[in-house]
């Protein structure tokens, strides 16, 4: 629609709108011109960017880890994909709380494993409780993914869930796989709490992805990376080896600077996420039939569109069965679009990006409301 000239408000963009910081741009032009990083270099990742990564894990997340527990993957989505196909197995079960990012249960499907789903609502404030986790666990769980900061509903998980979820998963045997791509994003003074901190005994047993999309602005990069167990590191390199190899190289010294470099940039985002999330979550309750909780982390509303439904809305008055209805008929008739919760495990709500500018932000609600004040 755009590409045809209609003006439309997007909101279902999961990454930053700012451009990535001058000083990471300039490391990537220097490396470009040197002919070193125009050949094959390690499956694994450079060694200065791994070792980067070590000294940032302490800084960032509190825990000391050496190069060797650290590959270097084709953005963060390379690192979900590959850590399930790492610990499941052809009939093993991986517990995903609900809501969840879409590419989840699809990664544990393609390593023949089955997602096993634990929703947990907004009145609990989108964070699961460890006896709806242990009451989803089977002799075949070998798995549980956890995501803190939250993609789509931008909760961000206590460090006691974190603790006991570690505990119980060491008391089981079973693998943690932690998604803290979103950990520079929070709000109201919420600090990110790591599982590798909290249960240190875990970390055999722990894969941690990672990358510089989200803080720093770096989507297009396609730089990620996973933190494990030598053991797993080896395992999935022989994997990556087979599919990609290394990381291009030029991204990686941009890596280099980003991890090395002070946090400024992802300040300076978060302090205009903070200023959008209040204004996209007041807006979004002053809708008739909408009602959202203010998220703590990441950059997204997850709106509960349930009185939306089944009932007609906007001057068409169309009747829309389900979350995706009507987030097509927001889209076809206010030029505003959102992606229906349906995506995340979640059907009855929508998730709106407030990576986008002040003026679209705002001009995207005022639409929402009209299109629903409307209703005939």
């Amino acid at each position: 629609m755009k590409a045809a000239g209609i003006d439309v408000i997007r909101y279902g963009a999961g990454e930053p709108d700012f451009p990535t910081p001058e000083a990471i741009v300039n490391a990537a032009i220097e490396a470009a011109k040197d002919s070193k990083n125009h050949k094959y270099t390690p499956t694994v990742g450079l060694p200065e960017f791994r070792e980067g990564i070590a000294r940032k894990t302490l800084r960032d997340s509190g825990y000391e880890i050496t190069p060797d527990q650290v590959i270097v993957t084709n953005g963060g989505k390379q690192a979900v994909y590959e850590s399930f196909q790492a610990v499941i197995n052809p009939g093993d079960e991986a517990i995903i709380p609900a809501p969840y990012w879409v590419t989840y249960p699809e990664a544990v499907k393609l390593a023949g494993g089955t997602p096993v789903f634990v929703t947990a609502t907004a009145e609990q404030g989108y964070v699961p409780t460890l006896e709806q986790i242990e009451s989803a666990r089977t002799e075949r769980t070998k798995a549980i993914i956890i995501n803190s900061p939250n993609n789509p509903t931008g909760a961000v998980w206590p460090a006691e869930t974190l603790k006991a979820i570690g505990e119980w998963a060491l008391e089981h045997g079973i693998w943690v796989i932690s998604d803290e791509i979103y950990e520079h994003l929070v709000y109201d003074g919420v600090k990110t709490a790591h599982i590798g901190a909290l249960v240190p005994e875990l970390r055999p047993q722990l894969l941690v992805l990672n990358g510089l999309a989200k803080t720093y602005a770096m989507t297009g990069w396609r730089v990620g990376w996973m933190i494990a167990d030598p053991r797993v590191i080896k395992a999935v390199s022989k994997l990556q080896g087979h599919m990609t190899g290394n990381v291009d190289d030029i991204a990686q010294c941009a890596g280099i600077e980003a991890v090395n470099g002070p946090l400024d940039a992802a300040a300076m985002m978060r302090e205009a996420f903070d200023r959008r999330r209040r204004a996209i979550v007041g807006a979004l309750n002053s809708i008739p039939g909408v009602s959202c909780v203010m998220p703590k982390g990441a950059f997204y509303a997850f709106a509960d569109v349930h009185e939306l439904l089944g009932r007609p809305v906007g001057p068409q008055g169309t009747v829309s069965a389900t979350s995706t209805d009507l987030a097509e008929a927001l889209l076809n008739e206010a030029r505003v679009a959102a992606v229906p919760g349906e995506a995340f495990g979640m059907p009855g709500y929508m998730r709106f990006s407030y990576a986008l500018a002040d003026d679209d932000l705002a001009e995207g609600m005022r639409r929402f409301k009209k299109w629903v004040e409307e209703t005939h």
